[in-house]
């Protein structure tokens, strides 16, 4: 889908845009039980921010699985993007993204983007928060900033992969810088706060006491699991054996890691994980969203 035709393209990026103006896009969702159905009640945009109609796959009392669309493809200098959603009570929403998102060549001025995303669940809602990586081209300038805002018996799941340069093309990263922040609260009081610098002229950035040289990286988490231990013995009963993850489970939250250099094996265990805690979390059988095998 072409929202706007662009006029010239970033240099070395191949995405195209106007130099004088950049997205500031933005995007705010609403989801509402509405007599045992979740409806999208609202959905506002302002720029290349859409969403696609909401999917029923599971059946019309179960998950409202919603894309959330960006259709220049990723972000250069100067863009702003903004994704809001509001999950209220006894609602459940299930929302990805159609394909990877691209973090673009800061531009010859170095001018940074930014990725802003809040997400706010009501007591009894359920949120299911599984985009498809993010891509980070060599020279990538931005910070992005993650907040999960659950309460009262508010339940959450949902993964962040990021892959740093394009190894197979011979483009590793090696400039740039790329600073994250995650925060998820209860009833306003932090469960998880983290910051991380992604610099490759850092020493943490290739030391064995931090990236280690990694191209690749992604975190799961899970809130509102009943008995997170034995959720945890299960995946490490099924999911491969090999020294790039680690779970464990800190103030009532499940956390994933994966360090490794493979994008297919960093998405392949985060959608293993989901189908094996899906059930345990929720009681529900994982319905893997058709955009993801298209």
């Amino acid at each position: 889908m072409i929202l706007c035709e662009l006029a010239t393209p970033a240099a070395g990026s191949g995405h195209r845009f106007d130099e004088e103006r950049h997205w500031a896009a933005s995007l705010a969702l609403r989801f509402a039980n509405r007599e045992g159905t979740t409806r999208l009640v609202q959905a506002r945009h302002q720029g290349p921010l859409r969403v696609q109609r909401p999917f029923y796959p599971e059946g019309s009392t179960e998950a409202c699985h919603v894309y959330v669309l960006h259709p220049p493809g990723g972000l250069v200098s100067g863009d702003a993007l903004t994704i809001r959603a509001q999950i209220e009570r006894d609602a459940h929403a299930l929302l990805t993204t159609p394909a990877a998102n691209k973090l673009y060549k800061a531009d010859s001025q170095g001018v940074a983007w930014a990725q802003h995303t809040e997400l706010n669940v009501d007591d009894g809602g359920i949120l299911e928060w599984l985009p498809q990586e993010t891509i980070a081209f060599d020279g990538s300038k931005g910070t992005q900033r993650t907040h999960i805002a659950l309460h009262g018996s508010a339940r959450c799941l949902g993964w962040e992969i990021m892959a740093l340069g394009r190894p197979a093309s011979e483009l590793p990263y090696v400039s740039g810088r790329i600073e994250q922040h995650f925060r998820l609260t209860l009833d306003g009081k932090p469960l998880w706060l983290e910051r991380q610098p992604l610099d490759p002229l850092h020493p943490r950035f290739s030391g064995r006491w931090g990236q280690g040289g990694a191209t690749v990286q992604a975190t799961l988490w899970a809130v509102g699991l009943e008995d997170a231990s034995a959720a945890i013995d299960e995946l490490r009963d099924v999911l491969p054996d090999n020294p790039r993850w680690a779970v464990t489970v800190r103030q009532g939250v499940l956390l994933l890691r994966y360090l490794g250099n493979s994008r297919n094996e960093a998405w392949a265990l985060c959608e293993q994980a989901w189908q094996r805690l899906r059930p345990r979390w929720i009681e529900r059988e994982a319905h893997t969203p058709r955009i993801w095998l298209t």
